[in-house]
């Protein structure tokens, strides 16, 4: 049976989708719409699955409701495309009436979703879930229920023999990123403890790391960015895209939340842990901040940040000393 999956947002979200598409790839012939990234990682998480590229302009952080500026050709040629695909079941995620009329248009027979304002009457099978309140995971564990599927364990045991620890500056949008000067002074107490740490940053954050003399790797592309991450024994993060890749690479994952809340976007791993911004009656913002800097995130300093990572290394890494002791 042919099996049309819709994940069209960004790194996270489709690394969060990665448990749900390797298990349907087992049952049914699967293709996913999704931004051209998706092909990264199904080398690497779901091989089986194809990969139908496509940046749905609903999607974009800015003047995404001007329709004018919708590709309107390359719409109607997915359309017929899937069309002429005859796919037995469609599926989406999200709560999301665009993403349920472009599954209702692919002519999929059966399809499976969570309604909103009246999007249902394009469903063949409506989910109810409270979206505010869950997280994004379970949208997926739901739809796995609704065809049968058992999802796998989406981390592998932890190699303990590895002491690298991977630090990632980046995210997509500003209010997630947490200032350079406390992750350099993270940097500074985890390298006094004799920790191995290297840092992976966006490029436009190498020359904070260059002038303080120190090595950071900018991944040339998404596929060297999962092959870095994958070597490390944790990782360290904002809350972004790449420490969802840590967490279905098996990796236990710290992250620094901001305007996002834990209950909603903390990585799939048993493992993980994070420190959380200060409260604000906005949260969560989801990337639109109510004020000029997210004050959430920036209230963090190093030592707030650092009581709750010390523990997290410890736990999770063995001290050096354990690891150089040679046996009697």
């Amino acid at each position: 049976m042919k099996l049309l999956v819709l994940e069209q947002w960004a790194l996270g979200d489709l690394a969060l989708a990665s448990p749900f598409l390797h298990a349907a790839s087992q049952k049914y012939e699967v293709t996913l719409i999704a931004k051209p990234i998706a092909e990264d990682l199904r080398r690497h998480f779901w091989p089986r699955v194809e990969v139908l590229p496509f940046r749905a302009p609903w999607t974009v952080f800015d003047r995404k409701y001007d329709l004018w500026r919708w590709p309107w050709k390359t719409i109607m040629e997915l359309l017929r495309v899937l069309r002429s695909r005859q796919f037995d079941l469609a599926v989406s995620a999200r709560r999301d009436p665009r993403d349920h009329l472009l599954i209702a248009l692919s002519g999929a027979k059966h399809r499976i979703g969570f309604p909103r304002l009246g999007s249902q009457a394009l469903l063949t099978q409506a989910i109810q879930c409270d979206e505010m309140l869950t997280h994004r995971f379970s949208h997926w564990q739901k739809l796995a229920k609704a065809l049968e599927l058992d999802l796998p364990e989406p981390i592998p045991k932890k190699q303990k023999e590895r002491e690298l620890i991977v630090v990632h500056t980046g995210a997509g949008r500003m209010t997630r990123a947490w200032p350079l000067e406390r992750y350099a002074e993270l940097v500074r107490r985890l390298r006094t403890q004799q920790r191995k740490v290297e840092v992976l940053c966006d490029p436009h954050q190498l020359e904070f790391w260059l002038e303080r003399e120190e090595r950071a790797i900018v991944p040339e592309n998404l596929d060297e960015l999962v092959c870095l991450i994958g070597k490390a024994a944790i990782f360290i993060g904002n809350d972004s895209g790449p420490g969802h890749v840590a967490a279905i690479s098996g990796i236990p994952t710290f992250t620094i939340f901001g305007p996002q809340l834990p209950a909603l976007l903390a990585p799939i791993h048993p493992g993980a842990e994070w420190v959380e911004g200060t409260s604000c009656p906005f949260k969560p913002c989801y990337d639109s901040c109510h004020f000029s800097v997210p004050h959430c995130l920036l209230s963090l300093d190093e030592d707030t940040v650092w009581r709750k990572l010390e523990g997290f290394v410890a736990r999770q890494v063995p001290t050096p000393e354990l690891v150089n002791r040679k046996p009697l």
